[in-house]
């Protein structure tokens, strides 16, 4: 069996921006489409996963890239599971294009939780065999965002969770949450933004219903803090961009 896992995807005109490029959110629901497919093949289906009474919960997830993909560009995402560290699961990715040619790649941090209890597993509680791949890397697991204390955060909006960001567990997808931080960014940033990076740590699952207060900093030295908030100030998401 192949360690490593390989998607093709074409880039739609329903997955890009005004600028032709993919949007942030439509690149991370690909990933999360990959890594699927690569526990689905070992047998690892959401209904199998349903009847262990497990899921996955992504913890962190840092992008790095040479380049956007743009409108109707065949790209592929191989991704790999890079073993346990701890109570925690690394999986890694490499987004191609045509020629192979790497144009991003994504380091990312998994818990197994128990979806009844809420409670994270130990990575031996996993019943299926999951081959390892440590020797092919992208990049050292990535530490949790952790805004600076004197960052200046200023609230850009108020969103609430609705129907059309609900994935089948019942809360918001975590694709979904790059576009919460896209859409605080006025039209003369867009015009100008490149992405080099992008890392987000998730803290607190959003449900149908929920508001969230977006709050964003203003760039210093290309870099751009993102924090959604409940009212009673529980943290949904903390994030950061580093433009060029």
């Amino acid at each position: 069996m192949d360690i490593k896992w390989n998607e093709n995807y074409l880039i739609h005109s329903n997955d890009i921006d005004y600028k032709s490029e993919a949007r942030l959110s439509v690149l991370l629901a690909l990933m999360q489409r990959t890594a699927d497919a690569d526990l689905e093949r070992l047998g690892a289906t959401r209904d199998q996963m349903i009847a262990a009474g497990m899921g996955w919960m992504l913890i962190t997830m840092e992008l790095r890239f040479q380049r956007m993909p743009i409108a109707l560009e065949d790209i592929s995402i191989q991704t790999w599971n890079k073993g346990p560290k701890g109570a925690l699961w690394q999986r890694d990715f490499r987004m191609m294009d045509h020629e192979g040619k790497t144009i991003a790649e994504a380091c990312s941090i998994w818990a197994l939780v128990d979806i009844s209890k809420r409670k994270v597993l130990r990575p031996s509680a996993f019943p299926f065999e999951v081959p390892i791949k440590a020797d092919d890397s992208v990049g050292e697991a990535p530490d949790k965002v952790k805004i600076p204390e004197d960052t200046v955060m200023q609230e850009a909006y108020l969103s609430v969770v609705r129907y059309s960001g609900i994935d089948a567990n019942g809360h918001l997808n975590n694709s979904r949450y790059a576009d919460l931080c896209m859409d605080t960014l006025r039209k003369e940033e867009l015009d100008k933004l490149n992405i080099k990076s992008f890392k987000i740590t998730y803290q607190h699952e959003a449900l149908a219903g929920d508001e969230m207060r977006i709050y964003r900093s203003d760039a210093v030295d290309g870099m751009f803090y993102f924090r959604g908030q409940a009212p009673d100030g529980v943290s949904f998401f903390e994030a950061c961009m580093v433009t060029g």
